[in-house]
């Protein structure tokens, strides 16, 4: 194992937009979207292309959901996030039209390299395809794409990327049926 000096831990080369921006984005996710008040998801689709989004047409936003940097940010039309919902992004997340994350979904799009003593951190974008449906508790791990047509079952965890269209489930998660048998 690694010993890690993370007293130089630095990482100069990431830069994940202006302070003002990052500090006016927390209070507005605060006020509007972590929070259980259930604002309208059309206000929320407003304030996160507000701040760089890019967010579809009838795109369902539920409360409790929380969103690093809506700049990194893409969804597609008619999808849903579910309650509870963290899309931790610091690098570019895409999700496509009439995909749902339900309940308590976590997309990471960043790690570190415990390889290295100064525990640099590492970006991979996430995407997830169209009419695809993530399962509540799901955790999707930095660098994953998940395609079109493809259902992820509960509590699965992620680790690399699901291309043919079929219900995937475990950790990690594997293919356990296409979505004609299901």
């Amino acid at each position: 194992m690694t010993r890690f000096n993370l007293q130089s831990f630095s990482n100069p080369e990431y830069k994940p937009g202006p302070l003002p921006k990052r500090l006016i984005w927390l209070f507005i996710s605060m006020a509007f979207f972590e929070t259980g008040f259930p604002w309208p998801s059309s206000l929320k689709r407003f304030l996160l292309n507000v701040f760089g989004a890019v967010i579809g047409q009838g795109v369902v936003i539920k409360p409790h959901v929380r969103i690093k940097y809506p700049w990194f940010l893409k969804v597609g039309d008619f999808s849903w996030i579910g309650e509870e919902v963290w899309i931790d992004n610091l690098g570019l997340v895409t999700i496509g039209a009439d995909s749902i994350l339900s309940q308590g979904v976590y997309i990471c799009t960043g790690n570190h390299n415990y390889k290295k003593e100064t525990f640099d951190l590492m970006v991979g974008p996430v995407s997830v395809g169209h009419s695809t449906w993530i399962g509540a508790k799901t955790v999707i791990a930095p660098g994953v794409t998940i395609g079109d047509e493809i259902v992820v079952s509960l509590g699965s965890v992620v680790k690399s990327s699901l291309t043919i269209p079929g219900i995937y489930s475990g950790n990690p998660a594997i293919q356990k049926g296409n979505s004609a048998t299901a």
